[in-house]
């Protein structure tokens, strides 16, 4: 278990993430307030799950995931199953830089204005990463990420 994993959904209260996540996992989800290191079984997965401010502002930190699960087929998974889109940190360096997972199963790269607050990062500004908008062309960061600009792609083939 060495994995750790960061998504956010779009307008999800927590106590209904945790049954969702379970199954998209296929394991037990322990919450992290309530997991005892000392009687966790083998096959459990340690998640928190908090409310923050804006977009995207239901936000899921796993701990401990086993090497074999993909997180792609996971996240995609739980979009599925909840319904919503989520987002997770894509392969660039670029901090407004997320990958969209939507419940039809499909995945592309989007950009959003992240602000620093005491509460955390707070995401704003959707927009879709494409060549028509400035910030995405030419030597952009977008460019090195195996997500190109204005690409949508099916979320279990891509894990």
């Amino acid at each position: 278990m060495t994995e750790l994993w960061n998504w956010r959904i779009d307008g999800v209260a927590p106590v209904v993430v945790y049954p969702a996540l379970a199954e998209a996992l296929g394991r037990v989800v322990m919450p992290l307030a309530v997991a005892d290191p000392a009687r966790l079984p083998a096959y459990a997965v340690v998640c928190d799950v908090w409310e923050a401010p804006g977009e995207f502002g239901t936000i899921v930190d796993c701990y401990g995931v086993p090497e074999q699960l993909s997180e792609l087929t996971c996240v995609a998974a739980l979009a599925r199953l909840l319904g919503r889109d989520c987002v997770l940190r894509d392969d660039t360096l670029d901090a407004g830089r997320h990958l969209l997972v939507a419940p039809e199963g499909t995945i592309r790269p989007v950009h959003f204005e992240v602000t620093e607050t005491d509460e955390g990062e707070v995401l704003s500004g959707r927009r879709l990463c494409s060549l028509e908008h400035p910030g995405c062309r030419g030597w952009s960061q977008c460019h090195r990420s195996r997500w190109a600009p204005d690409s949508v792609g099916p979320a279990l083939a891509a894990a």
